[in-house]
């Protein structure tokens, strides 16, 4: 599943895009992908203007100059390509929005879904959502205030979108290991200096999935040399049975909140 890193990569290659475009078509082939009937979908988005693209935690919200917000949660198997007709993958497509004669288009939305709100319904929807870990606003004290409210194991609170937003089960293990913590640990259980370290990783390793494009597996357009260029720096998701590039012991998983979990007992605690 796509997670903070992959949504803001796309944000970014978004604004460059299509920012300030006008809707010139929509194309609806799956009707579960969408919350309102397809003639009425169509009518709020079609020669509208894209005037903001935000996101929010595993979320990416497109603004129309008519007040409603496209909503994205691309959830498991979810994506986005880029470009035109004859660059259009050879993958089903659920929902299409074309800009003249270039498309962007909307793929694997069988969990996910592109549903369209006013400002007040989309603030509700994500109410419940935790602090942005990359905002200015998410400050040491503010996590040392969150996790003194927590009791559980760190990977199970990592992946708590109403504690921390945007964070998923890869993200999740790469920030254990950038703090050379064991994923199962109790909160409770961390020293002063494990917790500074900890929120230095979870701000270290997200900026750095960022800068190289997040681990999506395919393109967001042709010629896309960035998506996907984190998935090469993994030092521990799905990296079971491996070595570990910072110590040589020999990489495990287990199951930690029914997630598969990869960790190094060599250089974790």
């Amino acid at each position: 599943m796509p997670e903070l890193p992959e949504m803001e990569n796309y944000k970014l290659l978004l604004n460059q895009y299509i920012l300030g475009k006008t809707v010139t078509d929509v194309q609806i082939n799956r009707v579960k992908s969408i919350n309102v009937p397809p003639e009425d979908f169509i009518r709020k988005v079609k020669l509208h203007k894209i005037t903001y693209i935000e996101r929010r935690a595993k979320h990416l919200l497109f603004y129309l100059d008519n007040g409603n917000i496209l909503l994205l949660h691309l959830m498991l198997g979810g994506w986005m390509y880029y470009g035109g007709a004859a660059d259009k993958p050879k993958r089903t497509v659920q929902v299409q929005l074309s800009f003249g004669d270039h498309h962007l288009y909307f793929i694997g939305l069988r969990l996910g879904y592109l549903h369209i709100h006013d400002v007040k319904r989309t603030a509700e929807v994500l109410s419940e959502l935790g602090p942005e870990p990359l905002s200015n606003e998410f400050t040491m004290e503010v996590f040392q205030t969150l996790i003194k409210m927590k009791h559980t194991k760190l990977k199970s609170v990592l992946l708590d979108q109403n504690f921390l937003s945007g964070i998923g089960n890869r993200y999740s293990d790469e920030i254990c290991y950038e703090a050379k913590i064991l994923p199962m640990r109790g909160l409770d259980q961390l020293e002063k200096d494990e917790v500074i370290m900890l929120y230095k990783s979870i701000k270290e390793v997200l900026k750095t999935a960022i800068n190289n494009g997040g681990y999506m597996e395919h393109p967001f357009f042709k010629g896309d040399t960035l998506t996907g260029g984190y998935e090469a720096l993994l030092n521990v998701h799905g990296r079971e049975g491996e070595i570990c590039k910072r110590c040589g012991s020999i990489i495990q998983m287990e199951n930690i909140s029914s997630r598969k979990t990869y960790y190094c007992k060599g250089c974790q605690i």
